[in-house]
């Protein structure tokens, strides 16, 4: 089997690279060839078997899409985006690369098809942020989409066309609604949403962390962990059983910051909180309050996907999987 990553040096595509390496399996079919591809040149992995080619490439340069296409993998995880945050700062640049990037790709793989046969299956993250306030108590599988953001309104035009190229047999796609990811490792990042993990990784590492918010924001959360297992999930999964209806709302957690700060407490004592400072920002805020805050995912339940259901889960696997297991 051949796996095409594009995005895989971010966070999530570098984790599920390590995932795929470690099983050498995807659907009981063996790991022959990796392809890994991003804006910066993705780290080649050193424990896979089989042939690696790593490409530094934009998927919105001309021609970009074609190439990866031409090379025909068997599974494509399409990862590649930029931020809520900096899709709402840099409209130009938030529709080219999370909407024209990927009908790109989406029109490539339909052309290379048109050559000889070819219908890859393809896994798309999508965000919780495709739909818009005001809510229910919890957002169930038939709630509308409407995004109150640039960002949410890309990801539901590409949620669309995932749809409409499968339905016409171009590629057989599966879109996946991330919650947030938390607690995202490395530095801090442009995502609205970064300061949900901020203030635990932070503070769980010793250094001081900005709360934008109120304490009684309350938002949907799965960790990376939970986030690699969906998309190995949904690129094993039957898509006959999704109907027409290609795009999934992921289980999580609904918790309020409250809640977070409570769990960190629990792990790391008052001088964690005490590293929490409170500048309120009003952006953020106003970008948070039209986000979903609680979901009743029973299609994606009821197909085997699964995500941690307290924050002390999510703060012990970043502690096992980013911090050896010790707290600062």
């Amino acid at each position: 089997m051949h796996i095409l990553i594009v995005g895989a040096a971010g966070m999530i595509g570098r984790k599920v690279t390590d995932r795929l390496v470690l099983d050498g399996t995807l659907g009981g079919r063996a790991l022959t060839r990796l392809t890994l591809t991003d804006v910066v040149e993705p780290t080649k992995p050193t424990d896979f078997k089989g042939e690696v080619v790593t490409l530094q490439s934009d998927l919105s340069a001309p021609g970009a899409a074609a190439k990866l296409a031409a090379l025909r993998p068997d599974t494509i995880f399409h990862l590649a985006a930029i931020v809520s945050g900096e899709a709402e700062a840099d409209f130009e640049k938030g529709y080219r690369i999370n909407l024209d990037s990927t009908r790109a790709l989406f029109e490539a793989i339909r052309q290379e098809g048109l050559k000889s046969p070819y219908h890859p299956r393809l896994v798309f993250t999508s965000s919780i942020a495709v739909f818009g306030a005001p809510f229910p108590d919890k957002i169930g599988d038939e709630f509308v989409q409407a995004p109150l953001t640039s960002y949410g309104t890309q990801k539901t035009i590409d949620e669309l066309l995932l749809s409409d190229y499968s339905r016409k047999g171009f590629l057989d796609g599966i879109g996946i609604r991330l919650p947030t990811i938390c607690i995202r490792p490395g530095k801090p990042n442009k995502a609205a949403s970064g300061f949900f993990s901020n203030i635990l990784r932070e503070p769980l590492s010793g250094q001081e962390a900005v709360l934008p918010v109120p304490e009684d924001v309350r938002h949907w959360h799965a960790s990376p962990r939970a986030a690699v297992g969906f998309l190995i999930h949904a690129a094993t999964l039957d898509t006959a059983k999704l109907g027409p209806r290609r795009n999934l709302n992921m289980p999580g957690l609904s918790a309020t910051v409250g809640e977070q700060l409570e769990s960190l407490k629990r792990f790391a004592g008052e001088k964690a909180l005490k590293l929490i400072r409170r500048e309120a920002d009003p952006t953020i805020q106003k970008i948070v309050a039209g986000w979903p805050r609680n979901f009743d995912p029973q299609r994606a339940t009821a197909l085997g996907f699964r995500a941690e259901t307290s924050f002390d889960e999510i703060i012990r696997i970043h502690v096992e999987d980013e911090l050896g297991g010790k707290i600062a």
